[in-house]
């Protein structure tokens, strides 16, 4: 299930905490769909939705989940609390790091995290 929400003029889908979980690129096609059918750019993952490999950055998921979003010109948004991963390894922090200061998948704590973001990055 999703949920649909204008962010400082941008709309997103926002995936339910439970639900099947994003585990392969073969996943985002019901997550593209959602986006598309409510005309949303923003595309927000909770974490609880994300298979652990997902934070292994060995196994390649999450480099292939994130290009298949970036394909169809989807942001992504991964969000919740990913401290238990980033502590384990230096270069996953240092991805969400670089991540967090493009465009194309933000890792943030929270909701209110993104709206915040989002209003900062909106044009005035």
């Amino acid at each position: 299930m999703f949920t649909v929400k204008d962010f400082s003029g941008r709309k997103a889908i926002i995936g339910d905490d439970s639900g099947t979980l994003l585990t392969s690129e073969r996943d985002v096609n019901d997550w593209i769909s959602a986006a598309w059918d409510a005309e949303a750019t923003l595309v927000v993952v909770p974490v609880s939705r994300l298979n652990e490999d997902f934070f292994q950055l060995s196994t390649r998921i999450a480099g292939g989940i994130i290009q298949k979003f970036v394909n169809y010109r989807s942001q992504l948004v991964v969000i919740g609390d990913i401290s238990r991963w980033v502590t384990g390894s230096n270069a996953l922090r240092d991805f969400v790091y670089e991540a967090n200061k493009g465009r194309e998948v933000w890792f943030l704590p929270d909701l209110d995290a993104l709206a915040e973001r989002l209003q900062q990055n909106s044009p005035s």
